[in-house]
């Protein structure tokens, strides 16, 4: 099993390699320069690959690596909806599961929001990133790594 992590927008890669490891499961870290991967260059578990600063470089990338089954960490709505085509699981850094059942309707929210933004509107940001955002990753997290080695 392994975790693919969109790390340019995630605030708890160490805690995804703390379950992985307990787990055992392989944890590869996608995100272009500016977010420092290198500092996890020497954990036993973890891979990195470093992408351009190009828009979508790091969701490109994901895309072509994830199988089936595996796990895939995002913030992007739309990078997940992909990946859940392809039969894999994404997990916001939030812990929300995404699913085939509503995501069509969070890609359309997005897809409205998107607009009133071009149109000079403004639209409400994410709320802080808390300690309860972070337990629930560790935990959805935990329910499928851990259900798939015990199982």
């Amino acid at each position: 099993m392994r975790v693919i992590v969109d790390a340019d927008a995630c605030p708890a890669i160490s805690n995804i390699i703390k379950v992985a490891r307990a787990c055992g499961a392989q944890v590869l870290l996608v995100g272009n320069e500016t977010q420092n991967l290198r500092r996890f260059k020497d954990v036993k578990n973890v891979t990195i690959e470093e992408v351009a600063s190009a828009r979508d470089a790091a969701d490109f990338a994901i895309m072509l690596s994830v199988r089936a089954d595996e796990v895939v960490i995002t913030n992007d709505i739309g990078l997940a909806a992909m990946v859940l085509a392809k039969g894999a699981h994404a997990i916001s850094p939030r812990g929300s599961f995404y699913n085939n059942a509503t995501i069509e309707q969070e890609l359309f929210i997005r897809h409205v929001k998107q607009k009133v933004r071009r149109a000079g509107g403004r639209t409400k940001g994410p709320s802080r990133y808390i300690e309860d955002d972070r337990e629930r990753l560790v935990e959805g997290l935990k329910k499928i790594l851990c259900k798939r080695k015990d199982g």
